[in-house]
């Protein structure tokens, strides 16, 4: 007994083939690559956002900062690697090789991230050194006042500068200061003092000596210490 045949089932399309994935993945991979070669301009846009200006990263420079010379190493590593993951065959090693390499490229680019902020912070807030300025003497003997500024930013909130002014070779028994104060920052860390006093030292002295230091930071209160946050000195000699 003779009957008709059906038609064929269906067997849907054709799975893809191996290079066909492997195509795929380092399409995808590809992508990923070029997205971290715009690494250092994503970290240099990092900076900006958070206020470091060309002005902060000349001095963040001049400081020795580590975090922008990190920063910027990290953010040159993963662009080579997204380089080298570009010029990466898709063969089936290949693409093992691309992943670890921008693997590697994403860590290095979070890391350079990371570090940024960290550099933008301490260079944009500063490090809590006072200096000393404007220091002049105004008016006839024996009437002269002494005006000068202290200046620091970056100063921890619970820290302080303590500010004073002292006869260096007062007579004995008179080598007292003739101002001392304690400075305490505002909320954004930062001290802006204007001193205007009267200015009348002992008999016989002929150097009067300036200083602004943060004690909390700087252990060695010598002026001519080579430090970040050293004490500023100022002296004022009498004719």
């Amino acid at each position: 007994m003779s009957g008709t045949k059906g038609p064929p089932p269906s067997t849907g399309p054709a799975a893809p083939g191996l290079d066909e994935i492997q195509a795929a993945v380092g399409k995808r991979l590809d992508d990923v690559a070029k997205i971290l070669a715009g690494a250092l301009v994503a970290v240099a846009g990092i900076m900006t956002t958070l206020g470091l200006n060309s002005k902060f990263v000349f001095v963040a420079l001049n400081n020795r900062s580590w975090p922008i010379y990190v920063a910027s190493l990290c953010a040159i590593i993963a662009i080579v690697c997204s380089i080298a993951a570009l010029l990466i065959r898709p063969t089936g090693r290949g693409v093992l090789w691309e992943t670890g390499v921008l693997v590697l490229g994403v860590v290095f680019y979070m890391a350079s991230l990371s570090i940024a902020v960290v550099g933008a912070a301490q260079a944009a807030g500063g490090n809590g050194r006072p200096t000393i300025t404007d220091l002049r003497l105004e008016g006839p003997r024996p009437n002269q006042r002494l005006h000068f500024e202290v200046h620091a930013d970056g100063v921890q909130k619970w820290s302080h500068i303590v500010v004073s002014v002292t006869p260096e070779d007062a007579p004995s028994g008179k080598n007292t200061d003739l101002y001392w104060s304690i400075l305490r920052p505002d909320e954004q860390g930062e001290i802006a003092q204007r001193v205007d006093i009267p200015f009348a030292p002992p008999a016989g002295t002929s150097v009067v000596a300036l200083s602004a230091v943060n004690p909390d930071q700087s252990t060695d209160l010598k002026c001519e210490i080579k430090s970040q946050h050293g004490p500023a000195c100022t002296e004022l000699h009498l004719s």
